[in-house]
């Protein structure tokens, strides 16, 4: 993980969810860890500061989006669990109801945003270097790289990572939550953070079920305990028909945001 984000005790700073101030001066006086240089209380105060300034340029990104009618949708999901398969699946469906661009993120290479572009789709790459997430100051520097005023939806691809990606507010309406199927149906319990802060859970490479001993319904049960409300998608890239339930998801929210 990051050396400089404070990645390592932000499950400890509470009220993270996107829009929610945090209590930094309680946060301050109650956090303790046993690790003494998490003590410190100038590393926290500074942890602090880099969550309220990333959180003011959230905003500023909503702003952004909003003044272009686009719809901002974080993609959330351990490496390799089908996020950019997933954008190349909508670019490649015949009707889609709308145009989008993506933010890529990744440590290195621009892999992701070439496949993206090879679609005909506008994309932005980011690097993070050693960062294991995204933050709301790279997506900025990503959207005014994107051709907003031609698009309906802008995708943030985040850094694989099922735990910091869920700490930072980058300034989307939505956040969709992927697990794949070869990961194991105990991901959604082992990080509750991230699956708490889903608007979507997509369940992906349902094709495989028949090679992995991985219990949908509980899956699915977990995801519900964790959020209520939280909707829940199969989703097989090889099966037009799922791909096109997501788009059909997407588009009702971006209808309620009009």
């Amino acid at each position: 993980m990051c050396e400089d984000c404070g990645c390592s005790i932000i499950d400890t700073v509470p009220n993270l969810a996107p829009n929610t101030a945090v209590d930094f001066q309680s946060f301050k006086q109650n956090t303790l860890h046993d690790n003494p240089q998490l003590n410190d209380a100038k590393t926290i105060d500074v942890i602090g500061k880099i969550l309220q300034k990333n959180d003011h340029e959230a905003e500023h990104n909503r702003a952004h989006f909003d003044k272009a009618n686009v719809l901002a949708i974080n993609l959330m999901s351990s490496p390799g669990s089908g996020k950019t398969s997933l954008l190349e699946s909508i670019a490649d469906l015949a009707n889609s109801p709308f145009q989008f661009g993506v933010i890529e993120g990744d440590l290195q290479t621009s892999r992701d945003a070439d496949r993206i572009k090879a679609k005909g789709i506008p994309a932005f790459q980011i690097q993070t270097g050693s960062a294991c997430h995204l933050d709301a100051f790279m997506v900025h520097k990503g959207l005014h790289a994107m051709p907003l005023a031609e698009m309906d939806v802008c995708f943030i691809e985040n850094v694989g990572n099922l735990v910091c990606p869920a700490s930072y507010d980058v300034g989307s309406h939505l956040n969709v939550v992927l697990v794949s199927v070869p990961e194991g149906d105990d991901k959604v319990e082992k990080y509750p953070v991230m699956f708490h802060k889903a608007d979507l859970v997509l369940i992906t490479k349902t094709d495989l079920l028949p090679h992995f001993d991985f219990d949908i319904e509980a899956a699915k049960s977990m995801a519900r305990r964790l959020k209520p409300n939280v909707d829940i998608l199969e989703l097989s890239t090889k099966d037009a028909a799922s791909v096109q339930r997501v788009v059909d998801w997407i588009e009702f929210k971006r209808k309620m945001r009009a």
